[in-house]
This record gives structure tokens, sequence and C-alpha cells, in this order.
């Protein structure tokens, strides 16, 4: 029997030296498997694409760079890729997905595909992810929910021991577990869940998406699993600079809101978000009493109020976007082997 195909989808941003560093490693992971590799430049502007082109070719490797023609953020890119499918037309067996600064360990993509070859009833699997020291990266979840939010915002040890079945970060498992949702920096993805419940919802420009993506999932019976043996050294927040923020950035507090009011409705995102606020404060309270510095973004929870109350006074919401399938063909500019 032929094995199953894998396309590797790896998105670029203005890293394109990273970008090249992890499909050096991907390749070198998929090396023995049924795959291939997928760069999309999402519409850099900074000579991302002919920098990649020009490397690809001159190391002769058997990768595929194409241009997405316009930047609508980590699910679109992704989409993108995926929508392009294996170079002989075809839709793979499974997609994987991999950050630009992300680099599987040699076994790391083999060990994603045996699970999925193995259990054929879940939908979507992801890797331990570590730093270049080997600490391990916050990768497995809960769904997000209100009680999540304040407890996330409290950040107080009785409130998290009351409320710990709700704490959205998931202690880093030990072994191989199922969890709700995974973070996209090495997902491996079932082409058939992708065919029943549609690619990632592209009204997320970034954050939210991934989780988004396995509760639709979840909810079609397709469940979610992190596989331990599976490991990927992940730098974190290249492109979007997350370890700097100043301020949190519109589309993060845009993703929030639209995560909450899609899967429970405008009621409960308000909800959720006094919940948020009440922690929040009452956190910056409990830090001044100690007399210790402020630990969140400045001016954060007057911003996450007034984007709020804007999203609720607002005579018009985001619209989900179509959710593309298997089958339709991207522009492939500058498709390159």
């Amino acid at each position: 029997m032929t094995a199953p195909s894998i396309l590797t989808v790896i998105l670029n941003y203005r890293t394109p030296a990273m970008t090249l560093r992890a499909a050096e490693a991907a390749l070198s992971a998929q090396d023995g498997l049924n795959a291939e590799l997928l760069i999309v430049d999402n519409d850099s502007g900074d000579g991302s694409f002919e920098t990649l082109k020009e490397a690809v070719c001159a190391r002769d490797w058997p990768v595929r760079v194409l241009q997405s023609g316009h930047n609508g953020g980590f699910g679109a890119g992704n989409n993108f890729g995926m929508r392009a499918g294996l170079s002989n037309g075809q839709a793979p067996d499974f997609y994987y997905i991999l950050n630009s600064d992300a680099f599987p360990d040699p076994g790391g993509i083999r060990a994603l595909r045996d699970h999925l070859v193995a259990h054929p009833n879940v939908g979507f699997v992801g890797s331990y992810i570590k730093g270049e020291a080997g600490t391990a990266h916050q990768s497995a979840f809960r769904f997000p929910s209100a009680l999540g939010e304040f407890e996330g915002a409290i950040r107080f040890g009785p409130v998290s021991r009351l409320l710990r079945a709700s704490i959205v970060p998931l202690p880093v498992p030990e072994e191989t577990v199922m969890v709700d949702w995974l973070a996209g920096a090495s997902m491996m993805m079932r082409a058939r869940t992708l065919e029943e419940i549609g690619f990632f919802d592209e009204t997320f420009f970034l954050y939210f998406e991934e989780t988004d993506l396995c509760r639709r999932a979840a909810l079609a019976g397709w469940p979610t699993v992190f596989v331990r043996d599976s490991e990927v050294v992940h730098i974190g927040s290249v492109s979007t600079g997350m370890k700097g923020w100043a301020r949190v950035p519109q589309y993060w507090f845009d993703s929030r809101w639209y995560y909450f009011t899609k899967n429970h409705g405008a009621a409960y995102a308000a909800y959720a978000t006094c919940l948020h606020l009440t922690g929040g404060l009452l956190h910056r309270l409990r830090r001044l009493i100690e007399q210790k510095p402020q630990d969140t973004p400045d001016q954060f929870l007057r911003h996450l109020a007034r984007h709020a109350l804007g999203a609720l006074l607002s005579p018009r919401q985001p619209e989900p976007q179509p959710l593309p399938g298997l089958g339709t063909d991207p522009k492939r500019e500058g498709d390159s082997l």
C-alpha cells in the first residue's frame, strides 16, 4: 500500500532566513515519508518571496514557493497553501502546518503521521514544543470560557485552585493525551476532517484561529491529540513581535471577541469580558498593595473594555468568511520545484 501523503506548509511573513531554516529542518524530518514541502509568502512586500525562490533554486530543494498575493493573516495564508494541494494537483491525506520559526526534530513529523495512521478517529495532532535551550513551551489548552477569562486575568493562587477545571493553559503533558486545542506552530490535520468542517475561518487575522478550528473539529466528533513523541524547537513571536508588545494590537481584540460571539453569542462574550475586566482590576489592585510593578500591557484593560463596548454598540459585526475546502485552485504565482 502507498504511504499516506503529507503536504507541509510553512507560512512566511518577512522572515525569509528563518523560514529557510525551518524548511531545511522540515525536509530532514520528512525524509523517507511520502511528503512534499510548500512555502507560502504571505504578501511580505519586502523581497522575501524573491529571496525564498532564489534560495530554494540555489539549494536545489524539492520545494514549491508560492505568493499568496494578499496578507489575510495566519489562517488565510495557511488555507492558501493547503488549497494548493500536492504538486500533482491532488489533495494529500494529511496537512502539516509549521511556523517559520519552528524546527522539527528528526522524528517529529513521522510521530504525528504515525499517530493519525494508528488512530483514524483523530482529526488533529500536535507536537511537544520546546525552546532552543530545551525548555518546554505551553502548547496544549482547554477551550476558552468566561470563568477561564476570570482566572487568567486575576492570576491568584486560591482562585486558580478553585477554578482549576477552567484554566485555559494546560500543564505541559508528559505523555500523549487528548486536549481541547493545540498551538498551530506544529500541527498535522487529517484531510478528511477538513473536508467535513472546512479550513481556518479567515475572519480571524491572527490568534484564536486554531482554537476555533479545533472546536469545530471536536463538535464534529474529531478529537485533537498532543503527541509527546513529536518534538519541535520553536523560537516564538518572530513575525508578530508579541514578546515585545507594549500594547496589545487591535487584531487580538478583534479575534478574541469574534471567537466568543461566533461560538457562544454576544451576551456570553460581554459576560466573559466583564469577568476578565473584574479579574484584571483585582490583579492590578493586588500588585499595587504589594508594591509590585504592573505586569500587563499598557492600558490593556481600558482597551479591552472599549473594544467590547464598541462591538456591542456597533450595528455591524464581522461576518464569518467562507470556510474554503478542498479542490479549489489558488493562484500559483512563483510555483517552483
